[in-house]
């Protein structure tokens, strides 16, 4: 081991230290918010707190991986969320659908009991004219979603939920610093307050169970789940990571942090091997496209337990270098936008 390769190795130990001690602090704030954290984040390496070194970091371990570089493209600083043509829903996995209009999608978990989905696309007329005709050709029956997990309180997750929930009685479920986020912001659109997600908690139907985790940064109430999926006679453990484009201040975007160490370390304990996304962030429709055209070759959202640790660790890289610019211009003097901007932002 030379000398450089064993300093690297002890001032990334420390960080995972540091980001540990951060994570648990955070999870003990609960459901309290972005920006309500004010410790030092880690020590930088670039100079003046940039963050390039860790972009090319990020580049160098995202190498050929198509989905890893659109990872990296997707939290590079400027970029924008693409708008691709709408798919055709497709199954992904025996029990799991994706529903997509193209730059935003929902996935409906497929059991024996009913149908539990992830996100609602952007409003009623979608969730009217995509999701429900999207599960019929699919051979599911709308009438028996019963429950919509809203990721985050932005409309392109929850536009449909009402919808959904005055048709056909489905549950709505979010975190609640985002039921309050999105009674601030759009009371007209938005679902009735319903059921509230804790940490941690378990929503189980037809004998699957969903896990949901806090994960904020994004939005203060962001959600990732966890689930079982199979295809044939392999079975699977997926994660969707519940909202991707960054924050932009410096309190936030260690909060954002935070949640990457800590959701990563649940994606462990799960032996996590398949990544999901609801924006096009991770080449997934690509994949999905892929998937259609050789519907008995290998799964490609199955990434494997290495694989999806690397897309957290990818992530964090990008997030350590969005963090070193915050604090930058901060440092310069330079302004950055208002706490709640969480608010605004989509995806």
């Amino acid at each position: 081991m030379t000398h450089a390769s064993r300093h690297e190795r002890q001032a990334e130990a420390l960080s995972r230290r540091r980001f540990g001690r951060l994570a648990a602090l955070t999870l003990a704030a609960g459901s309290a918010g972005a920006g309500s954290l004010t410790l030092a984040s880690p020590a930088m390496a670039a100079a003046g707190g940039e963050g390039q070194v860790y972009y090319d970091r990020a580049r160098k371990l995202a190498g050929d991986d198509p989905v890893l570089r659109t990872l990296v493209k997707a939290l590079t600083p400027g970029a924008t969320v693409p708008r691709p043509p709408a798919p055709e829903p497709l199954k992904i996995f025996d029990n799991l659908a994706m529903l997509s209009v193209g730059w935003v999608s929902a996935m409906a978990v497929l059991t024996d009991d009913g149908i539990v989905l992830i996100d609602a696309l952007t409003s009623s007329q979608e969730a009217e004219d995509v999701l429900v005709p999207g599960l019929r050709t699919l051979g599911a029956d709308p009438e028996t979603i019963k429950y919509v997990i809203v990721t985050h309180g932005h409309d392109d997750h929850y536009g449909g939920a009402r919808y959904l929930a005055e048709r056909y009685g489905t549950r709505v479920l979010m975190a609640p610093a985002d039921w309050d986020l999105v009674a601030r912001t759009d009371p007209e659109h938005a679902p009735a307050r319903d059921l509230d997600i804790r940490d941690g908690q378990r929503l189980t139907l037809g004998g699957t169970t969903i896990q949901l985790h806090h994960t904020p940064g994004h939005t203060p109430g962001t959600v990732s789940p966890v689930f079982p999926v199979q295809a044939g006679g392999e079975r699977h453990t997926a994660m969707l990571w519940g909202g991707v484009n960054p924050p932009a201040t410096p309190a936030e975007l260690r909060t954002y942090l935070a949640s990457i160490h800590s959701f990563r370390a649940r994606m462990r304990l799960e032996n996590v091997d398949v990544e999901l996304s609801n924006h096009p962030n991770d080449n997934g429709l690509e994949r999905a496209e892929q998937l259609r055209n050789d519907p008995h070759g290998p799964n490609p959202f199955v990434l494997g337990r290495h694989g999806t640790q690397r897309f957290m660790r990818v992530m964090d890289l990008m997030l350590r270098g969005r963090l070193a610019d915050a604090e930058a211009t901060a440092g310069n003097g330079g302004t950055q936008r208002a706490h709640g901007a969480a608010e605004r932002t989509c995806c």
